[in-house]
């Protein structure tokens, strides 16, 4: 199986690297058109800033391919919500692939939120073989919003969507790349999609 990370610069690439070789698999890091085209499955990874993360994906013309993209895609973090229509950070436009805003945490909570919380409302074969109320590791300062395709949720200053899927696109607001055997459990699933 070929698997691909977006490479766009956008870091945390190696520990994805380092869960994909647990479960048996090598992840080729590739901002080439064709290799990613080619792939079986691809990974968007995204560790940073918004509007920085487009900027670097129009430079390389990756911002017009991802959306063309046929074969099952994740997107991690960032990833997720650079796939949503905008996100509040720096007011930046996203793929618009999900239909669905990314919003800053208010004043009232720790921001970023970071460490482990827990998921529930699962739906998707994402999660199959993840028990409600799982914890995974999270760390971030956005958030999308409840809409129509999220497949999970988690509570943080109120509940938002953790997980979303449309089509072949798949997201999740948390690393499962460092959620322990949950998240292998995750990426294995979404391997055998």
């Amino acid at each position: 199986m070929k698997i691909v990370l977006i490479d766009y610069g956008a870091g945390n690439i190696q520990s994805i690297q380092f869960a994909l070789e647990r479960l048996g698999h090598v992840g080729v890091l590739s901002s080439d058109w064709n290799v990613i085209k080619s792939a079986d499955k691809v990974i968007f990874p995204g560790v940073g800033e918004a509007s920085s993360a487009m900027k670097k994906l129009k430079l390389s013309g990756l911002d017009a391919l991802i959306p063309t993209l046929t074969q099952p895609v994740l997107g991690i973090c960032l990833g997720m919500q650079l796939l949503c229509n905008k996100t509040e950070e720096s007011n930046t436009k996203g793929l618009g692939i999900f239909n669905a805003d990314v919003v800053k945490f208010s004043n009232h909570v720790k921001v970023p939120q970071m460490g482990w919380n827990t998921i529930y409302k699962l739906k998707s074969y994402l999660f199959n073989n993840i028990i409600e109320n799982e914890y995974v590791y999270v760390v971030h300062s956005f958030y999308v919003k409840k809409c129509a395709e999220a497949i999970a949720f988690t509570n943080y200053d109120g509940e938002y969507a953790s997980a979303l899927q449309k089509n072949n696109f798949y997201g999740v607001q948390f690393h499962p790349e460092k959620s322990s055997k949950q998240g292998e459990q995750i990426l294995k699933n979404f391997l055998n999609i």
